[in-house]
């Protein structure tokens, strides 16, 4: 076999069913990847694709030698960055996967800061909300929110202690009052967030042992975190966003905390994989990270 990139290649386009997708993550031109394809099914004497001019996907072959190429190259990787660790080094390369507010506003500071304790590490990144971003495995680990709908991933905590705030800027507050309890949130304008095809507007407090759980409305209804929060820092309405999120606006004013007395809903952040074997030393070095920052603004 030629090299372990040609194998990369292969296991890159069957998580894709797309060599044009697959050569992009990669940076190889449509013709290198054409060629590494060739290379290694001309090697192995066997087909591993059936292509069609709309479809791509795995011959009975291809299925066979997926399955040992993962495990093998999984192998490689772990062990070449388990020796540069046993120097002191950490490196490697991780795709990562975050939301899209947390992302923007608080991730990407502190990937900056992790690079430089570890400038051995490439970090390619992808901010979306979207769970398909996850599930498509383009990424070895994501930052999400709750607990995964697949219960097959591999679910790490990083702040489980994280809940929901129900917040508000003091412009909003000054125009339109503020409510003293969840029950009057019927009242105000509440700005949901989609969660895939469904909105989250049942919103959940705890108080006393007491729980209730409220349906919320709006003028605005977004599939972008980040965009829910930049609109309630505009006065456009309540929002009920992660701590993580909105810690900074609190503490400097920009948000008002509502409801104090009742308890935001458990939003824990975890790191999700599909596999231990992508829990390698540089992951596992990142993760450590995350959970000091988070530790600084939600105590464990």
């Amino acid at each position: 076999m030629n090299s372990l990139r040609d194998l990369q290649f292969f296991v890159r386009a069957a998580r894709c069913a797309s060599f044009a997708e697959a050569a992009r993550a990669m940076d190889m031109t449509p013709q290198a990847a054409s060629a590494a394809m060739k290379r290694l099914e001309r090697d192995l004497g066997a087909k591993l694709f059936a292509r069609s001019t709309r479809n791509l996907r795995l011959t009975s072959e291809g299925e066979k030698f997926l399955v040992g190429c993962e495990a093998g190259l999984a192998l490689i990787l772990s062990a070449g960055e388990n020796l540069s660790a046993g120097g002191g080094k950490v490196r490697g390369k991780i795709q990562l996967s975050v939301p899209s507010d947390l992302g923007r506003n608080l991730v990407l500071p502190w990937l900056c800061e992790f690079r430089r304790r570890h400038p051995d590490v490439q970090l390619r990144l992808q901010v979306s909300d979207r769970l398909a971003g996850v599930y498509r495995e383009q990424v070895d680990v994501a930052l999400r929110y709750g607990e995964p709908p697949d219960s097959s991933m591999i679910t790490l905590p990083v702040a489980p202690e994280n809940i929901r705030v129900l917040c508000a800027s003091p412009d909003y507050i000054r125009r339109h009052g503020e409510p003293r309890s969840p029950q009057e949130l019927a009242g105000h304008n509440c700005l949901c967030f989609m969660l895939g095809e469904r909105p989250h507007n049942r919103w959940t407090f705890r108080r006393a042992g007491e729980e209730i759980e409220v349906r919320v409305s709006g003028s605005f209804l977004c599939d972008d975190g980040d965009a829910v929060h930049k609109l309630a820092l505009l006065g456009e309405g309540v929002a009920y966003k992660s701590l993580l999120d909105v810690s900074g606006d609190i503490r400097d004013g920009r948000l008002v905390a509502l409801c104090r007395d009742w308890q935001g809903e458990l939003a824990p952040l975890c790191l999700l994989c599909a596999d231990r074997d992508q829990l390698r030393p540089a992951v596992r070095a990142l993760r450590e990270f995350l959970i000091e920052r988070c530790r600084e603004i939600v105590p464990a």
